[in-house]
């Protein structure tokens, strides 16, 4: 109900987003990264400060949280991107591609990660994915996208057809 043109201070309030690629800048600690987009977001630098300790915890990164985001692994910095998602404490969070570029355990992991975060935060997650294993182990609805057109919306149970599959 929000327009982000006329209302981008309060929707960045309120959502969260974690980008499909690797942009952030690689000599920034992943701390001050996670404080620095929680400040964006509308939080004073003190709950900034302990916010983003706190997302880097839930995330499996507490002990990691100092070092240089170009120095952490490619599971590592989905992680942080996920950290700072959620460290503002959106209502919803938009997460883009999550999983790319992490092995079969890593993946695993992550998408356990994100139902956790998204069950025990009560947080909705938009989730991206080409990937639609993914998408029927943690979602609960979809929308399948096809040259720039939705060609299919709904709950999972209605979508995934007789053969079991979307």
């Amino acid at each position: 109900g929000l327009d982000p043109i006329q209302a981008g201070p309060e929707v960045r309030t309120i959502v969260g987003y974690s980008p499909e690629h690797h942009t952030l800048p690689p000599d920034i600690r992943a701390h001050d990264l996670v404080r620095h987009i929680a400040e964006v977001h509308g939080l004073p630098t003190r709950e900034a400060t302990a916010r983003a300790s706190d997302a880097l915890w839930q995330v499996g990164l507490g002990e990691e949280r100092f070092r240089p985001f170009g120095t952490m692994s490619t599971g590592q910095k989905q992680r942080v991107k996920l950290a700072q998602a959620i460290a503002h404490d959106p209502k919803l969070v938009l997460l883009d591609e999550p999983t790319d570029g992490l092995d079969p355990v890593q993946r695993d992991d992550m998408l356990a990660l994100i139902r956790r975060i998204s069950s025990e935060f009560g947080l909705d997650v938009i989730l991206s994915s080409h990937l639609l294993e993914e998408i029927e182990r943690i979602c609960d609805s979809a929308v399948i996208v096809a040259e720039g057109r939705v060609v299919r919306s709904g709950l999972l149970t209605e979508l995934i057809g007789r053969d079991g599959g979307l």
